[in-house]
């Protein structure tokens, strides 16, 4: 086995400079402060950090002014001066004595903290836990995403995942600062939102699930408390009902939607290619209006998706208008439109975003101004098997082991597309085969860490051989928080 490295830090930071052999040593006397007058994310920030720590910690949240955090204490800071950390940038100082944590905006502190967490040994994930000898080693970190978006997609339309557990995956995307959860809301085999105007698409088109079963839906209270979790981490949600395609679910419940004669039954799935909304009815029209406009009002956040991948049966002009209509649909409830890469080539306002998964016309969006988010198949789809031997996942666009998800450059993946085009990178997980939330983690992890380093670390600081190693390093502490990860035979795995 490797020798352990100088840190497990993952997403590597842009700059790290460890001054053994000194360390902060947590006590009874240890301290969480928050500048006096930060605000009140900087304190919810404090008391989160409060929580993870638990023991030996005092439990109190104090407050100083700013630049005097007393000696045994974690302080964080905001710092309106330091405009070059940006949105999500951060400086984190661990001394003997104390330690310093300064960002320009809540964002900064939040992803210090999950670099202080790392920085901490496994055992911080106990919080309850007596005897956990928590200390710290000396280090200063300068650090800031390279891309703005850093995204995992959740597919809880081909099975369905609860609330509950749709949390907890927001909770571990949070620790590697990742902050966009990307949510499949509906497909042919499930709707899983709660559109009052159309109630049945819940009601009926919510009601199984691949392979039968009961599939469920989010009511709008539900999927609201969701939003407000993923943002109580930094993590911004967006919603996609996948149309003009993908549909089936919805036409079950609303055969107007349907151009053929015939009632569309429940499907239990996975083949695609067969469903198609009647684009030439102004009811579907008026449909996409309702749903973009309900989901919109309680999704704070600025996108919503739309699909429009794998259309099979509609003609080409017919896609096209559909798109661009679709698109007048989500600005007029002041949202920006994405969808996945075939949509590229209809004419698309410069603000609407292309997800960018085969080969496609990604370049003519880059080329008239438009933003790419990379989530290419054949490396960041975590649906995909590991290797041969992998029960779940499907192999269709490749065996993705944590090497394939990690060793590739997004700024020249796409020809055409140069790196100013890219917002960021985003792994998709499709459920076709994974049904419980252990399924779930399986596939994600720890793919979703080689993709998180992808997306925020500097090209330049990353190399394979130093990621697996610290990767390695990761396996304790996923164990401590009940992950149900993949244990690659490519990585170095640290008990």
């Amino acid at each position: 086995m490797p020798p352990a490295p100088p840190h497990a830090l993952v997403p590597i930071p842009a700059a790290v400079r460890l001054a053994p052999p000194d360390s902060f040593v947590l006590d009874t006397t240890t301290t969480v402060v928050v500048d006096a007058g930060a605000g009140a994310e900087a304190e919810r920030i404090g008391q989160y950090l409060l929580q993870l720590i638990g023991r030996p910690a005092r439990p109190e949240l104090g407050r100083a002014a700013a630049g005097a955090a007393p000696a045994g204490s974690i302080a964080l800071r905001l710092d309106p001066g330091a405009t070059s950390l940006g949105l999500e940038g951060y400086e984190l100082t661990v001394a003997r004595d104390r330690v310093t944590l300064v960002a320009n905006q809540p964002n900064g502190l939040f992803y210090g903290v999950q670099t202080l967490r790392q920085l901490f040994p496994w055992t911080v994930e106990h919080p309850a836990a007596f005897n956990r000898g928590l200390k710290l080693p000396a280090v200063r970190v300068t650090d800031g995403p390279r891309f703005a978006w850093r995204g995992a997609m959740l597919d809880v339309s081909r099975h369905f995942l609860p609330a509950g557990d749709v949390k907890r995956f927001v909770d571990l995307m949070a620790l590697y600062k990742l902050n966009r959860l990307h949510l499949h809301l509906g497909d042919d085999q499930g709707w899983r939102i709660e559109i009052r105007s159309w109630p049945d698409l819940a009601r009926v088109g919510g009601s199984t699930q691949v392979g039968g079963g009961p599939g469920g839906y989010y009511t709008q209270a539900e999927y609201a408390d969701i939003v407000a979790y993923a943002a109580s981490r930094f993590i911004t949600v967006v919603p996609e009902i996948d149309m003009p395609a993908h549909i089936n679910a919805a036409q079950v419940a609303y055969p107007e939607l349907n151009c053929l004669p015939r009632t569309p039954t429940l499907y239990t799935g996975t083949e695609v290619g067969f469903s198609a909304l009647c684009v030439s009815r102004d009811t579907v029209y008026r449909f996409v209006d309702d749903v973009v406009r309900e989901i919109s009002a309680i999704t704070p956040g600025p996108w919503f998706h739309i699909g429009g991948d794998e259309v099979q049966k509609l003609t080409h002009e017919e896609y096209i208008r559909f798109v661009e209509r679709a698109q007048g649909i989500v600005r007029s409830h002041g949202k920006q439109m994405i969808g996945w890469g075939e949509i590229a080539q209809a004419a698309l306002e410069q603000g609407s975003i292309v997800q960018s998964w085969i080969p496609d016309s990604s370049r003519v969006h880059a080329a008239r101004g438009g933003k790419i988010i990379l989530s290419p198949a054949k490396r960041v789809y975590v649906d995909m098997k590991y290797d041969s031997t992998t029960v779940l996942g499907l192999r269709w666009a490749a065996l993705i082991d944590v090497r394939d998800a990690y060793a590739w450059e997004p700024a020249t993946y796409v020809a055409g597309v140069p790196e100013s085009a890219i917002l960021g990178v985003e792994a998709p997980l499709w459920s076709e085969t994974v049904v419980k939330r252990e399924d779930y983690d399986y596939m994600a992890f720890p793919r979703l860490a080689a993709v998180a380093e992808l997306g925020w670390s500097p090209a330049a600081m990353r190399a394979w051989d130093d990621f697996r190693v610290r990767l390695g390093a990761q396996g304790p502490r996923l164990q401590a928080l009940g992950v149900n990860f993949y244990r690659s035979p490519q990585v170095p795995w640290r008990r």
